[in-house]
């Protein structure tokens, strides 16, 4: 991936943009193409819902585009409303892939996705494989706190989750609605199974040191540190670091107690119309220098293990076995009472 060249690809940002239309039209085989965008037709395009920023999305898409010649349209939005209306488009799907979200994110929606195992596999590490190839990972992302520099000296950095669960921060703390962010649950995720205690008290006693505050995206939670509206924020590593590279002035802060390095992943729609474009694309995605490329230019974490990274190790850095199937099936579950909670603030 030497060279990033202009290419055809349709970016269709938000699902405000058509869903209205997309779920009038659900019984319609063709409903979600009348957007305007003229392809080169059904042999030849993928349609592809990304939870993903678009300086992610869009280099890999071009290449992608550029290798293969099939035409992508791309919808963007959070990675749990992307999920919820694939559940509503059933057997009438839409797009033909899902690419973003935290694999255990995935796996909650799993009945809506087809099972395919990729051809490099094998260099997958194997505690990021689905057990039954429902999704794909694509990169291991580890949740990090950040601090706003100015407003907080080092010595008085929060260091875990109980920490930031005391008085002291209370009201100060930016993180994102897990009801759209999936990096967000997968916090919220994290931080029950290492405390490991009742969930609604957890969850009570977190929306408390919230102050009942939380942020409509996960893209808002390093600005809000950064311009001091909250002095902690809890993001991922690889949106941490760009941000520190870019030169905004926040420390970044491993939880002392553990955390989790759960990856996204990409997953086949059932009865996709351009299927088999779509195996074509994870193929892709997992290719060696894709996932050299993620770790170069993203500040992201390879599920391969054949990758050149200077990342700090997971050894040093007390990474918890994270139990995806478990934060899979209480999801939902999760979600409404932190909903209630929050409601009731």
């Amino acid at each position: 991936m030497n060279k990033y060249v202009f290419s055809k690809f349709q970016i269709v940002v938000g699902l405000l943009i058509s869903f209205a239309v997309l779920l009038s039209g659900c019984g319609n085989r063709q409903v979600g193409y009348d957007t305007g965008i003229e392809g080169p037709g059904d042999n030849n395009e993928l349609v592809v819902y990304t939870s993903h920023k678009e300086e992610v999305y869009e280099p890999i898409i071009k290449e992608f585009e550029e290798r293969t010649g099939i035409w992508v349209t791309v919808i963007a939005g959070g990675t749990n409303e992307l999920l919820e209306q694939i559940a509503l488009e059933g057997d009438s799907p839409v797009c033909d892939i899902m690419f973003g979200g935290g694999v255990e994110n995935l796996e909650a929606y799993k009945d809506y996705f087809l099972p395919y195992t990729c051809s490099e596999g094998k260099d997958i590490a194997k505690d990021y494989l689905s057990a039954d190839g429902c999704w794909t990972p694509f990169s291991s992302l580890p949740i990090v706190f950040v601090y706003n520099n100015k407003l907080i000296y080092e010595s008085a950095e929060p260091t875990g989750w109980k920490d930031l669960l005391g008085d002291r921060w209370k009201g100060k703390i930016a993180f994102a609605d897990p009801n759209t962010s999936g990096s967000s649950y997968t916090a919220l995720a994290t931080l029950l199974q290492i405390l490991n205690q009742d969930q609604e008290k957890t969850l009570r006693t977190f929306v408390d040191a919230l102050d009942g505050n939380v942020l409509s995206g996960s893209g808002d939670v390093i600005e809000t540190v950064v311009n001091g509206t909250r002095l902690v924020g809890i993001t991922l590593e690889e949106t941490a670091m760009k941000q520190i590279a870019a030169g905004a002035d926040i420390t970044m802060v491993y939880p002392r107690e553990g955390t989790s390095a759960v990856p996204d992943g990409c997953a086949i729609i059932k009865n996709a119309r351009n299927e088999d474009n779509a195996k074509q694309f994870i193929e892709f995605i997992i290719s060696k220098d894709v996932q050299q490329y993620i770790v170069d230019k993203f500040n992201r974490r390879s599920v391969r293990g054949d990758i050149k990274d200077s990342k700090e190790p997971f050894k040093n850095l007390n990474v918890i076995d994270f139990d995806i199937s478990k934060a899979s099936i209480i999801q939902n579950e999760v979600l409404k009472q932190w909903s209630a909670l929050i409601a009731n603030r």
